[in-house]
């Protein structure tokens, strides 16, 4: 017995790396899976079918269920298409993995508008195609659902060379947060994950010879995953995972009061709000690029 028997899944990316683990794990516990992929480069260019091939056949050998889709997460056609070939296969959708993506990093002054299309094109539209295409045949469905979007601390906290990537990772987390509190009334669950693995997305990004390729193996990111698609996870919603190899740990956005005074005064003048910093600056919390104190 597996947590997701009788569950069918998405999972778009899925021809290796982060996608691929997710798909066999699901299939792992009983999930019937569509595993999409463009089988394109790491920039999105070009385009095969052994990638989603090659998936389904490992777990067709585990004795699994699945089929490959080779659609483009960023043509609305092809993302309707995905829904139903998981209708037409398996007879329904219960969970969607929105995992695909591509990279073209590039430092800020030297970043072409192709280079940013590109990357919000796939992530962003791409993220909003598939999640809207599953979560119209969800309402139809009637039975609720899961979904899994994919964010990443550049776009949480930051990177350098990754604006592109970042602007749209950031969006498909704000998507996410509105999202949730939409599907509360129709039991439709979304989740954000914000991994860190080594996979050929990232190989050539993570540090070299520290063996992170099996510290930071995919396949320690899935397990959190493919619970948030069994019916354990069903009071989870709205929230932000933070995995990166066995650590898994639930961001929460927390305040720091500056200064403060009742609403029914007037505005502070610059100087004040200058003075507050000032007196504060000490005690903020350092991000993964803390600024310099200058005064």
């Amino acid at each position: 017995m597996g947590m997701l028997d009788g569950k069918v899944a998405l999972v778009t990316g899925a021809g290796g790396g982060l996608g691929e683990t997710h798909a066999l794990l699901l299939a792992k516990e009983g999930a019937s899976v569509v595993v999409n992929d463009l089988g394109g480069s790491r920039d999105g260019t070009g385009g095969s079918s052994a990638m989603a091939d090659q998936v389904v056949e490992k777990i067709k050998a585990m004795g699994g269920k699945a089929v490959p889709n080779y659609g483009n997460v960023a043509k609305e056609e092809d993302t309707k298409a995905m829904i139903q070939d998981a209708v037409d296969n398996f007879g329904k959708i219960d969970f969607v993995i929105a995992n695909a993506g591509i990279l073209r990093d590039k430092s800020f002054k030297n970043m072409t508008n192709d280079m940013w299309d590109a990357v919000i094109d796939v992530h962003l539209r791409g993220t909003y195609l598939t999640v809207k295409a599953a979560y119209d045949q969800m309402l139809k469905q009637e039975t609720g659902g899961s979904i899994v979007v994919t964010a990443s601390t550049s776009g949480l906290l930051g990177n350098f060379g990754q604006t592109n990537y970042g602007a749209a990772k950031a969006g498909i987390a704000g998507f996410a947060r509105c999202l949730f509190q939409e599907g509360l009334k129709y039991g439709i669950r979304v989740n954000i994950l914000a991994p860190t693995a080594y996979s050929r997305l990232t190989e050539d990004i993570l540090p070299e010879g520290q063996n992170l390729e099996e510290l930071l193996s995919p396949d320690k990111v899935s397990p959190i995953v493919v619970w948030l698609g069994s019916d354990d996870a069903r009071d989870v919603t709205g929230r932000t995972f933070l995995v990166a190899g066995n650590s898994v740990q639930l961001m929460s956005w927390q305040a720091q009061e500056i200064i403060s005074k009742d609403n029914t005064e007037g505005p502070w003048s610059v100087a004040e709000i200058g003075e507050a910093v000032a007196r504060n600056f000490d005690k903020w919390p350092k991000g993964i690029q803390p600024t310099r104190r200058e005064w």
